[in-house]
């Protein structure tokens, strides 16, 4: 495994993040496709076994339960220490006024609760999930700071966005000397390059770490594009993302991974890899093959990089749409 710097800070992450959306009860929340505890156990402890210390979960996942079960199987594989455990704030927890939302009282009872079900003093990045438009930026990035003056986040970060919002919270927190974002997570692979024009541009110029959600299009970059699994037939959300057009795409990604003997899986995410700004992709695994593959990926870019016509032909169907994912 290799390691790098998250953005401009000084804190070391594996070059893949394990997504633990694919980890929670499937009861709960609307990922009835999630393992549940004993299912999800064995990534986790062959995520760790393979050098992977970087770990990213929310508190809306399977409504707490992947935080829960997250938390428990890190402290049984794990030294704490060693671990870089990452986790998000903003959709809704309960109903009613102050459920979720990025104002400072929710913030700072979401916490206190992540910080409950994770069985952690405290997490090493905590992320707003998406921007609030109905809480002022200052309201939101003062309470952050002081959720890592208390000790309780290590380093902030935020998920898809404008990246004119992105760039208003960090001129808002340098001026007030808070806490800056260290991390965007932005949704990015060969599907959906709409970041290429300003938020990839944005963080490189700002230092900012790059973990992309979805590399692998919510898997459709995994298989050709008409076959289906319990996941895409139930994701409400991933279906909105991605258009029949699109088949193209996989299409030659399909097409390079056969002719180099690979997984399609691989050659999507060692395109992803290959991009300076990126600092890890987070990966879900719901099969061991998922995390072997993204395992794989990184020494393909290391030792068997994709030449520039294997790029230009992945890349040359993608046509520019509407932003989205937000």
């Amino acid at each position: 495994m290799r390691y790098v710097k998250l953005g401009s800070t000084g804190l070391d992450v594996s070059k893949i993040c394990l997504g633990c959306m694919s980890y929670g009860a499937p009861a709960r929340g609307k990922h009835e496709w999630s393992l549940g505890e004993d299912e999800a156990r064995p990534f986790f402890r062959r995520a760790i076994e393979a050098g992977v210390n970087f770990f990213d979960t929310a508190n809306v996942y399977s409504h707490g339960s992947s935080e829960e079960i997250t938390g428990r199987a890190l402290v049984e594989f794990a030294d704490r220490d060693e671990i870089v455990l990452a986790t998000k704030v903003h959709g809704p927890m309960r109903p009613g006024p102050n459920g979720g939302g990025l104002s400072r009282k929710a913030i700072l009872s979401a916490i206190d609760a992540s910080l409950r079900r994770l069985g952690t003093d405290y997490v090493d990045l905590y992320q707003i999930h998406r921007w609030d438009p109905h809480t002022p930026i200052e309201e939101t990035l003062e309470a952050l700071h002081d959720v890592v003056r208390a000790g309780k986040a290590r380093y902030i970060g935020a998920s898809s966005m404008h990246a004119w919002q992105f760039a208003k919270a960090l001129y808002v927190a340098d001026a007030h000397g808070w806490t800056r974002f260290a991390s965007m997570q932005p949704h990015y692979n060969l599907i959906y390059r709409e970041e290429e024009r300003e938020m990839l541009p944005l963080c490189a110029d700002q230092g900012i770490g790059v973990i992309p959600w979805s590399p692998l299009a919510r898997g459709r970059l995994t298989r050709p594009w008409d076959e289906t699994t319990a996941r895409s037939e139930t994701d409400e959300f991933g279906s909105n993302l991605y258009l029949d057009s699109d088949r193209q795409i996989v299409s030659e990604v399909v097409r390079v991974a056969a002719e180099r003997g690979a997984p399609p899986a691989q050659v999507a995410l060692a395109w992803v890899l290959r991009n300076p700004t990126v600092t890890a992709p987070i990966i879900g695994a719901t099969r061991m093959s998922h995390l072997e593959d993204a395992l794989a990926a990184v020494d393909l870019t290391l030792t068997d990089d994709l030449t520039d016509d294997e790029v230009a032909a992945l890349e040359k169907p993608y046509t520019a749409r509407p932003v989205s994912g937000f």
